[in-house]
């Protein structure tokens, strides 16, 4: 598999909390680094994804929210419904 090579700096205590994390896992640094780059990559497309739909459907309504969550199996404690 090919691989793209890059040097990253990070501040002192995300490096250290980031190299924890990695070592919890039990995998190594640039594994855990590559996938928190996949995972914020989904996160922004399904962002963008979702606002493409409200644009084109409307905003989702709590209830909808709602139901999204019960599926999912997610907790979440407050929407922020209509915010920017």
């Amino acid at each position: 598999m090919k691989v793209d090579k890059m040097s990253i700096s990070l501040v002192d205590d995300l490096g250290e909390a980031v190299r924890s994390a990695a070592r919890k896992s039990g995998i190594g640094l640039s594994t855990w680094l590559a996938q928190a780059a996949a995972a914020k990559l989904r996160t922004e497309a399904l962002s963008e994804f979702l606002d493409d739909w409200e644009h084109i459907h409307g905003q989702l309504t709590a209830a909808e929210l709602a139901r999204a969550e019960s599926e999912l199996g997610l907790h979440v404690v407050a929407h922020q419904v209509g915010a920017a």
